[in-house]
Formats: structure tokens, C-alpha cells, sequence
């Protein structure tokens, strides 16, 4: 992360011995020390407009759109410059990220790699992310924007946060439990649903909220 610039990490359910003895490269042991734990992937990204999962198509079906690392560059570039906030997710090395994890992302990037040896070592993938964003995402007109020109940037293009795409989702699960279409044994498969949905459909911070004002009008309803 700092070979390329890099410097906000989020460590996710982080077992403790191992990351609290963690060791940087030289010259970056402030990036270790400033880095957040954070008990859930719900929680470390929050305040992000686009979360973008990694991984392999190897041994999995994709439920969310699916891009090549080469394509990221311009999504990144396109939400800093509207005042979003990115996070890039990796999973473990031996497993990657679960059905769970990706159930928050966005989108799916894929790294280009032969088909002999499709999966790559965790700090190497997280090199060749970095690297292309550094390349191809903050051109000068983006990475020099003031940040008063961030905040002036059209709010009506700004995705919804995750974190208020999350409070939607509880929303909505639990109005579909008042109006009976949500049984108990579906209740968690339509959760994870719900967060793809929410997902896939790109919603604005303006119309997140429109949407989530009605959900509470109509589940305020029911319940009366």
C-alpha cells in the first residue's frame, strides 16, 4: 500500500495475535498503526459509495456484476470525482471472500491471470490491484480536487453510502415480515438477497432516502 500511495486499511475480524504483532516494510509502519479493526466488513466500509470485492471465478458463481481489473480504474475515478468514497476488499489467502462478504460488494474484480494458475499469493494480488489504480484512477484533474470543489461535485450522482444501503435492507426485510412475505426459514437467504439487490440497482444518496422514507411510511402502516 505504500509503494503506491496508499494509506487507509481496514482490517476485518482480524485474529488478534497474529495482527497485533504484524511487522510493516520500512517506511510505512504509520499505515499499520493508523489502521482500523473493525469487528465486520458491514462496518469497515460503511461510509463507501463502491465496494469492490476480489477474487477468482475459478470456484464460484458470481452473483454481482463482474469486471477486469483493467476496467476498474475509470469506476474509481468516476465516484472520487462525484465525492464517493472506494474500498477494495481481499479475503483471506486460503479461501478468499465468502458468499457473505461479496453479499456487500458492488461488483466482482477479476484478475487476469493464466488458466493454469488462476488464483495468486494475497500480497501479490494486492500489489497488482494498487499498482493499476495507481496508474489508471488519479489522473491530476481528480487527485488535486480541493475539498470544497468535492463537496460542491452533484450530489444527485453520488452513490447511496453502504452503510444506508444496509439501513434500507433492514427496512425493507422487515416491512416484507409484517405484510407476511418473509416466512422465518426464508428470512436469511432473503437478507442476502436484498443486499445484492440494493447493490445492483446503484442507487443515488437522494433516492436511497426517498426510498427508505416510503419503506418506513408503509411498514409504519402495517404495523398499526
Amino acid at each position: 500500500m505504500a509503494n503506491f500511495g496508499f494509506s487507509r486499511l481496514a482490517v476485518v475480524d482480524a485474529y488478534a495475535p497474529y495482527w497485533r504483532e504484524a511487522r510493516s516494510a520500512v517506511g510505512a509502519p504509520e499505515l499499520l498503526a493508523a489502521a482500523d479493526d473493525t469487528p465486520t466488513l458491514a462496518e469497515a466500509v460503511r461510509h463507501c459509495t463502491l465496494v469492490a470485492g476480489t477474487g477468482t471465478l475459478t470456484y464460484r458463481r458470481p452473483e454481482q456484476t463482474v469486471i477486469r481489473l483493467p476496467d476498474l480504474a475509470p469506476l474509481v475515478r468516476r465516484e472520487l470525482a462525484h465525492g464517493g468514497q472506494v474500498a477494495l476488499v481481499f479475503g483471506p489467502e486460503k479461501h478468499g471472500l465468502t458468499r457473505e462478504d461479496l453479499s456487500h460488494c458492488h461488483l466482482l474484480v477479476e484478475i487476469p491471470t493464466g488458466g493454469q494458475q488462476p488464483s495468486m499469493n494475497l500480497g501479490q494480488a494486492v500489489a497488482v490491484c494498487l499498482y493499476e489504480l495507481a496508474a489508471r484512477a488519479f489522473p491530476a484533474e481528480v487527485s488535486t480536487l480541493a475539498p470544497q470543489q468535492i463537496e460542491e461535485a452533484d450530489a444527485g450522482a453520488r452513490l447511496a453510502a453502504s452503510a444506508r444501503l444496509d439501513l434500507l435492507a433492514e427496512v425493507v426485510e422487515q416491512t416484507m415480515i409484517a405484510a407476511g412475505y418473509s416466512p422465518a426459514h426464508m428470512r436469511e437467504a432473503n437478507r442476502h438477497d436484498l443486499r445484492l439487490l440494493l447493490r445492483r440497482l446503484t442507487l443515488s444518496e437522494r433516492d436511497a432516502r426517498r426510498i427508505l422514507g416510503l419503506f418506513r411510511r408503509i411498514l409504519w402502516g402495517l404495523k398499526r
